[in-house]
């Protein structure tokens, strides 16, 4: 898909002289891709900053495995919803917006014991676990992938569209992420769309609460661009901006268990 820029007429200030790549992927409203236009509440911010302070983001589509590259070889400024991990911290500086937190979610109203912890998903035999690839929930999410991997019971995806519309097939399928992401994505599907009412989120034990947010390149960012872009990244989080914005997409039942304020640390 081709890149499209999010900007402003005029020149750029002296902090923000240079076009910022921002690669992105489908994660529920948080990025909405329609063709080659994006929208959602991240791409919503950028144009905020790029109308106070003439700046040019170039939001280019890639999947979500891709835009993991682009940023770990320093070829992404910045890359927007994504949960904080071990891995991405050696890359980029975090900016946190919310608190988040990856559940097990399936569709139908399946007779099985609820899930408490990783093993207890791997147990279920007659599960399936269809991920998209590139997300990083922590230790507990990676173990479960490659346990349930080696009995060939892991599906791969490049977005989360195309992961619900497995669990729509088949109904032992479950996925692993956080609920507005399959949530939104599911909302701007006309063929899963019907699919929403039956959505079941499971907490599990060992998988717990997070943050999301935002991460700016060590490698590529000069250090009056990095300066200039945490600190607007931390005014909006300041603001409540990005918690805000999912409070006016989602309904009060996705976000209760899954995203809460930075304020809000259980």
């Amino acid at each position: 898909m081709a890149s499209l820029g999010i900007s402003v007429s005029g020149l750029a200030t002296a902090h923000c002289n240079r076009a910022i790549q921002v690669p992105v992927s489908a994660t529920g409203q948080s990025v909405v891709i329609d063709g080659d236009a994006v929208r959602g509440i991240y791409p919503d911010i950028l144009n905020a900053i790029s109308t106070k302070e003439k700046c040019r983001f170039v939001v280019t589509p890639v999947p979500r495995a891709r835009l993991e590259k682009l940023y770990e070889s320093g070829k992404a400024d910045m890359i927007v919803a994504s949960t904080r991990s071990v891995r991405r911290d050696e890359f980029g500086v975090f900016v946190p917006m919310v608190r988040s937190r990856a559940m097990v979610i399936s569709l139908g109203d399946l007779q099985r014991a609820p899930f408490k912890t990783t093993q207890d998903v791997l147990n279920n035999k007659e599960v399936r676990l269809v991920v998209v690839r590139g997300y990083d929930y922590g230790n507990a999410y990676h173990e479960l992938i490659e346990a349930m991997g080696k009995e060939n019971r892991v599906l791969l995806e490049a977005d989360p569209n195309a992961v619900a519309r497995l669990m729509k097939t088949n109904p032992n399928d479950v996925t692993i992420m956080v609920p507005t992401i399959i949530y939104g994505a599911m909302q701007e599907d006309a063929r899963l769309s019907d699919q929403l009412e039956k959505l079941r989120f499971e907490p599990l034990d060992n998988i717990p609460w997070g943050e999301s947010g935002v991460y700016l390149s060590k490698t590529s960012l000069e250090p009056g661009l990095m300066k200039f872009l945490q600190s607007a990244m931390q005014r909006t989080a300041q603001a409540g901006t990005v918690h805000k914005g999912f409070a006016a997409y989602y309904p009060p039942q996705v976000l209760k268990d899954s995203i809460k304020p930075l304020e809000k640390i259980p």
